[in-house]
């Protein structure tokens, strides 16, 4: 598809936390409207924002081929301490804690499919990259437990779906040096995020573990270099054990964030990847049997 004028605008929601703000991203008035995405950019829990190339390259690439994006400006968890120092535009965090802003994302989601934004329902999907790869999973597990329509595709990048990180494979464990995550790391800012030390007691808030059958279809797509590979990885293989339509993709010579980086050929590629998954005929699989019982499920969650 040849490149539109795209057009940019704020709205505020009230969501189920306060006031919320999204913004969406739509194709110019006579270009076609091929699919929509609920989008969340990561930063820890506790950083980013609307304005980062992660957030607003994304969106742009994609309302440039027909995809309407709805960027979520989910609220941050405390900064924690010490934090590495962060590239480009932020914001202050409200210093909430799980599950506000997994919430949030499931809300817009909703929101969006009936925000008349000439996107059928049916063809929302739902993303993030990082921090918010793991907000768009969990919020595609309480949408299949709320029994409500569920999103076309879920879109991970780079997610962090488990609440400890998976062994990493050999290969991967060569690469890891040249990110600056660590399992430590990991586990200090998903403690972070839960405000405790011990493991979540919510399976929304981190789905690597839980019962994933019944979920959309399911892009995964990894960096190259980076630790958490080994989180999206594990989590690719218990969707497809649950039955799950997924696609696994590890984008060659990348590092953790490289959406952030849009001069590089791995962003370049993905983001091809990305509009070809949520625009092609015929790509994308369908959701298939969902747990019958959620007693289970449904108790954890409260």
């Amino acid at each position: 598809m040849g490149r539109v004028s795209v057009a940019v605008g704020d709205r505020m929601l009230p969501g189920p936390h306060g006031d919320l703000r999204v913004r969406v991203y739509e194709p110019a008035a006579d270009a076609e409207r091929v699919a929509g995405l609920v989008w969340a950019h990561g930063g820890a829990f506790m950083r980013g924002d609307l304005d980062m190339l992660e957030a607003d390259w994304v969106a742009r690439s994609l309302a440039d081929a027909g995809v309407v994006v709805v960027s979520v400006d989910y609220q941050l968890a405390p900064l924690s301490d010490p934090v590495e120092p962060w590239p480009g535009p932020d914001r202050q965090p409200t210093g909430v804690r799980f599950p506000v802003a997994s919430e949030e994302v499931s809300f817009v989601h909703g929101w969006a499919q009936d925000a008349g934004l000439g996107v059928a329902a049916a063809s929302w999907s739902l993303g993030g990259a990082s921090a918010g790869g793991n907000l768009a999973a969990g919020a595609s597990l309480r949408l299949r437990d709320a029994g409500g329509p569920p999103p076309r595709s879920v879109l991970l990048a780079y997610p962090v779906a488990h609440f400890q990180l998976p062994p990493p494979s050999v290969e991967l464990a060569g690469k890891m040096t040249q990110d600056w995550r660590d399992p430590d790391a990991l586990a200090s800012m998903n403690a972070n995020y839960l405000g405790h030390d011990g493991p979540p007691t919510s399976p929304y808030a981190f789905p690597g573990g839980q019962d994933l059958r019944g979920l959309p279809p399911t892009f995964v797509l990894n960096a190259d270099q980076d630790a958490l590979r080994s989180s999206g990885e594990a989590y690719a293989a218990e969707l497809a054990a649950a039955g799950v339509d997924v696609l696994l993709v590890r984008e060659d010579g990348t590092l953790h964030g490289h959406l952030n980086h849009p001069e590089t050929p791995g962003a370049v590629r993905s983001i091809a990847r990305i509009i070809t998954w949520l625009t092609a005929e015929g790509l994308v699989g369908t959701s298939h049997e969902a747990p019958q019982d959620r007693t289970e499920t449904e108790a954890a969650a409260r």
